[in-house]
């Protein structure tokens, strides 16, 4: 009897999913969440998920991909190809993707993101037509450039973002929602011409070779120097891997009837049952991490944008008394449409934990038992003792939020001098300690991912970890004989 060959990829989409929510060693987080979601029906963009087990062998390879997983992958590109009646490179009706980390433990802000995968000069006309929107579609065409060229082709951040920020002075206009077709079209051709400097070669313009130089890249950043530093603060092990996830885009920059999102189902620093978030209209999701704009509460949202935001607490309520945990959730309303893209146990602090525990178990989410296994010792003793060490108050400039880690100076007696930086790199995960924020943000991917060893952080809801944090847990507790597919049994 032959054996069953390995599997490496996992297809999700139109209302069922290969994977489920135990795969979360296999699918990752994110994978196994999509997969859960999708079973049940709930609206989320069609799409694929690579191994992690794929991540490992393409490390043992020498940082090649295997040409089985290769041709897996192809076979699900196809069929989600036909599932949406788009196709990837495709000038006239394009698909566009996005191509997201997702380890099996939560690693927020520490691996890399693609999105608007599939644009280049032909099909970003395609676009233009299809939507009859050309700003959206060079919005979209100047928002891949960046990524991917930071991502994927290891261009220096603030080169492109110079190129964006000269175009705003030169407009005379605050912010990137401001500048017309024109402009950006222009933006384009200039940032192109800065990728062509930098490497000596044109941006390349291959939808395949784009997604498999994106997927590649994002394997990659499972062993860069901020990743390893993260896993070796929360005691992740290294031979894990992160797996891939492939996704048709679903676009917040539309216009006044699209918006973007994170959010928890409860307060993450006090524990308070209220719905507690930011979203942006006209945006998409880095927009609200990254700092470029302030983020709105979510409550506002309610007057905006009144039918997804019902929608959005209604799922998410029911996110929640399924897996009987905070969830921390991702979303984008396209022209009024509610999508669904992560959710994931929320992480909390000791005050938080207790009070999450105690009203479920008044709730009749969970036992005494279970509410009593929810807060651990080392929170508990925190909170008793009022040293909660992870500083979550609303980022304003001027407060300390950590240690620039690439460049360091020393100020009197060798202590560090605080220094100012707008934004906040992420990738500076190295140090936060004495760094100072000009920009006014509350939730950003740049602020430090946690509490260095009991010094102070800054993080927000799109991270995972809430304005006052403590260590993740790499799994939340549940009841005995409870399936975790959100959908019933697990197939």
């Amino acid at each position: 009897m032959s054996e069953k060959p390995r599997k490496f990829v996992y297809f999700f989409g139109d209302g069922s999913a290969e994977g489920n929510a135990r795969m979360r060693d296999t699918l990752g987080g994110k994978g196994a969440g999509l997969a859960d979601m999708s079973s049940a029906g709930l609206p989320v963009p069609p799409g694929y998920t690579i191994t992690t087990e794929a991540c490992r062998q393409f490390f043992e390879a020498g940082g090649r991909l295997l040409d089985s997983v290769v041709a897996e992958e192809e076979k699900a590109l196809r069929r989600l190809e036909r599932l949406l009646g788009r196709r990837l490179g495709d000038p006239e009706n394009p698909l566009l993707l996005s191509v997201r980390s997702g380890s099996p433990v939560s690693m927020p802000g520490m691996m890399d993101t693609v999105l608007n995968l599939g644009l280049n000069d032909a099909t970003v006309e395609g676009l233009a037509r299809k939507s009859g929107n050309p700003r959206f579609a060079y919005d979209s065409y100047r928002r891949f450039i960046q990524m991917f060229s930071d991502v994927v082709l290891g261009i220096p951040r603030p080169i492109l973002e110079g190129e964006l920020t000269r175009a705003k002075r030169s407009a005379r206009v605050a912010s990137d929602v401001d500048l017309n077709a024109e402009r950006l079209q222009a933006l384009v051709l200039r940032l192109k011409q800065a990728v062509r400097h930098e490497i000596g070669r044109d941006f390349t313009q291959d939808a395949r070779a784009q997604l498999s130089e994106a997927r590649d890249a994002v394997f990659r950043s499972w062993n860069t120097d901020r990743a390893a530093h993260y896993r070796k603060l929360n005691g992740i092990p290294e031979t894990l891997g992160t797996a891939v996830n492939v996704q048709a885009m679903v676009f917040g920059n539309l216009g006044a009837t699209s918006a973007t999102g994170v959010g928890f189902t409860r307060d993450p620093a006090t524990g308070e049952p209220r719905f507690y978030g930011e979203y942006l209209r006209n945006a998409q999701g880095e927009d609200v991490v990254a700092g470029i704009r302030t983020p709105r509460p979510i409550e506002e949202m309610e007057q905006e944008l009144p039918e997804a935001y019902a929608e959005l607490r209604e799922i998410t309520t029911r996110l929640e008394r399924h897996y009987r945990d905070i969830q921390d959730f991702e979303f984008t309303v396209e022209e009024g449409r509610l999508f669904m893209l992560q959710t994931r146990r929320g992480q909390r602090t000791g005050m938080a934990a207790l009070r999450i525990a105690v009203d479920m178990v008044d709730e009749g989410l969970l036992s005494k038992r279970e509410g009593i296994e929810r807060v651990e010792p080392e929170r508990h003793r925190r909170t008793r003792e009022r040293r909660d060490p992870v500083i979550g108050h609303r980022r304003r400039p001027g407060r300390r939020a950590g240690r620039g880690g690439q460049r360091r100076r020393r100020g009197p007696a060798g202590r560090p001098r605080p220094r100012a930086r707008a934004p906040v790199p992420v990738q500076d995960v190295h140090g936060h300690r004495e760094l100072i924020s000009s920009r006014n943000r509350r939730h950003g991917r740049g602020a430090a991912p946690r509490g260095h060893g009991g010094r102070p952080g800054h993080r927000g809801p799109r991270s995972g970890l809430p304005p006052r944090g403590d260590k993740p847990r790499r799994s939340g507790a549940r009841g005995r004989g409870r399936s975790p597919c959100l959908s019933g049994p697990c197939p």
